[in-house]
């Protein structure tokens, strides 16, 4: 098996591959969304607890150092945009009865690309919605 370094070496070596493929993708479709599991907290205020989950993936510092350089690059968190303050998460963990106690992660993202931001109407977590460990997002442009 791989052991976690390599993981998370691999994790973002994609993430640099992935910027790359979506900065190339932009120069012939600018108005890009781009929805799914990144599988990164950002901010303290997207995880439950931020002090205790320091060292685990998901929220390590290069991580979270590779979301900024791609919102920097001309992308843009949709629901933290239009919610700068509200705490919801879109993952919570199997164990420890955590969906039940909210303690959960925001990891699940729809990123647009600059142009797209005049276009943002309303960006929300469904998290009544129980499927999987995660919830959908929604996003709704003009």
């Amino acid at each position: 098996g791989t052991s976690g370094d390599e993981r998370q070496a691999f994790k973002m070596v994609w993430l640099e591959d992935f910027q790359k493929y979506v900065m190339e993708l932009q120069k012939s479709r600018p108005n890009l969304i781009l929805c799914g599991d990144y599988n990164i907290c950002h901010e303290p205020i997207d995880i439950h607890d931020p002090i205790r989950n320091a060292t685990n993936s998901g929220f390590l510092p290069e991580e979270r150092e590779w979301m900024t350089r791609f919102l920097s690059a001309g992308y843009v968190d949709s629901f933290r945009t239009l919610c700068p303050e509200k705490q919801e998460y879109t993952w919570w963990s199997y164990r420890f009865n955590s969906r039940a106690k909210n303690k959960g992660w925001r990891i699940d993202y729809c990123m647009v690309s600059e142009p797209v931001r005049p276009l943002l109407k309303r960006a929300y977590i469904l998290n009544e919605a129980v499927h999987s460990d995660h919830c959908p997002m929604a996003l709704e442009i003009l």
